[in-house]
């Protein structure tokens, strides 16, 4: 594991604390407006969701009272935590900081020791019957999961490790891999196999890419790499998209992205998030806020809608994303498709078409996690609207068609996962439209990124508590 910052696990953070105007009257109990507010990125239970867990005691700026209370009140910003003194009273972030105080004191396990899946109990939904086991229990934030012809998993770290599961074991951290951000919502994101690695051998990586700036800044970005694994040791290592330095931003903070997909022809797809500059997902001169694509090489195809458009960044595909963590292209139909979290409430689900603008922040289904609007705006004319949209939010992250055959009745339905309402739900898409939506697992963490195993069973990577997970079928 290698990272150019030490790592922010815990913080308070974008979601942290999501209140209304005190100008609205009497004094508000903390944990009701805990529970109204906050839930829904910190989770139920104060243990994390999409924002860091509060029962740690590890906290980035200080953990005393005082410092709480600051940061609360002015706000983090290279962090994602917008500052909330404007919408709380002095005293009512005091009663925040006790409430949290009290929390932590009656906090008696270890976040990583919430319920382990026992692996006897059958679990039933609409269609399938399954049980649950556990494949990997000591591993670091896994964030992406994905295979190699063979059958070896690989699994990328937050923190910036690239690890192979093969025949029970995991592997040490593969050598030489990137040095990256690892603070924030930054880190080693996505893994993927070239489509035809068996003969060429490439595996893609993109995470947090840490640099200096003309001004002497740290800044760090999504970039996109490939290279090799010989020997335990990451050679041959290319860079396939990297943006201006000097269009990168301070390190950590929220919205890097990222996914990779591949298509039948030859061409990679993948999202960068808007960094936190919601206004930047508009611009064509700047990479944040798009999905981009390009050549498995790295080069620009000449048919990409932006090539010849005097300041736009030739790779975009298309515009007006928060933060794609999800994507993905359905089998049937070549279709790519995206998942991407709202603010507060108005999580999508798009079908991504080539130079279609999808409206952040002109247009969304969210509101400010203040409670504030940030737009009146739900649609306008050459806008996309998502195929569907989840509100409250349920912080959507990594998506997989499921193309297996140990689940028949699931064949061919998008898998999603979801990091606050912990769980992973089947969509069922049926010419473009979702019909219908289950819930087919939940309650054992966070799920940040679903796959299909070579044998057809589905692999869930958790965070908090850090596992990986399958689910195998049950006659």
């Amino acid at each position: 594991m290698r990272s150019s910052l030490p790592p922010a696990s815990l913080l308070i953070s974008v979601g942290a604390l999501l209140f209304t105007s005190p100008a609205c009257a009497q004094s508000r109990d903390a944990e009701d407006i805990y529970a109204q507010f906050c839930a829904s990125c910190h989770g139920a239970n104060l243990a994390g969701g999409s924002a860091p867990s509060m029962l740690d005691d590890e906290w980035v700026h200080g953990g005393t009272d005082a410092d709480i209370a600051r940061v609360i009140t002015e706000g983090a910003l290279d962090q994602g935590m917008p500052a909330w003194g404007p919408a709380l009273t002095d005293a009512e972030i005091r009663a925040l900081v006790v409430y949290l105080r009290e929390r932590r004191a009656g906090y008696v396990r270890r976040p990583d020791s919430l319920p382990m899946p026992d692996s006897e109990h059958v679990f039933n939904t609409s269609a399938q019957r399954y049980r649950i086991e556990t494949v990997i229990d000591d591993i670091d934030t896994p964030w992406s999961l994905n295979w190699l012809p063979d059958g070896t998993m690989l699994v990328t770290e937050k923190s910036g490790t690239l690890r192979l599961f093969r025949d029970g074991e995991l592997s040490p951290a593969i050598m030489d891999t990137p040095w990256v951000d690892s603070s924030g919502q930054a880190g080693l994101l996505e893994v993927a196999p070239h489509p035809d690695y068996a003969r060429n051998g490439w595996i893609y990586l993109t995470f947090s890419d840490p640099q200096v700036n003309a001004a002497g800044d740290n800044v760090s970005f999504t970039k996109v790499v490939r290279g090799r694994i010989s020997d335990g040791t990451w050679t041959d290592e290319e860079v396939i998209f990297a943006a201006d330095v000097e269009l990168y931003r301070r390190p950590g903070g929220p919205h890097y992205g990222s996914r990779i997909a591949f298509d039948d022809h030859g061409y990679i797809y993948f999202s960068i998030g808007d960094r936190g500059s919601s206004e930047h997902a508009q611009d064509l001169g700047r990479p944040n806020g798009k999905i981009h694509r390009l050549h498995d090489d790295g080069r620009v195809p000449a048919d990409n809608p932006f090539v010849h458009e005097p300041g736009a960044i030739a790779s975009i595909w298309s515009y007006g994303h928060r933060n794609p963590q999800g994507l993905d292209i359905d089998p049937q139909d070549g279709r790519l498709w995206d998942t991407e979290h709202g603010p507060r409430g108005g999580d999508e689900l798009n079908i991504i078409e080539k130079g279609h603008n999808y409206g952040w922040p002109v247009i969304t289904y969210g509101m400010n996690y203040n409670g504030t609007p940030i737009t009146a705006e739900t649609a306008r004319d050459g806008m996309d609207q998502p195929v569907t949209h989840w509100t409250p939010s349920i912080a959507v992250c990594g998506i997989d068609f499921y193309e297996g055959n140990a689940f028949p009745a699931w064949k061919g339905n998008l898998l999603v996962t979801a990091l606050a309402q912990q769980h992973v739900r089947r969509v069922v898409i049926e010419a473009g439209q979702v019909v219908e939506q289950e819930v087919i697992f939940e309650g054992f963490g966070r799920c940040r990124d679903v796959a299909s195993g070579p044998d057809g069973t589905i692999y869930i990577a958790l965070n908090g508590p850090n596992r990986v997970v399958r689910l195998v079928p049950v006659e």
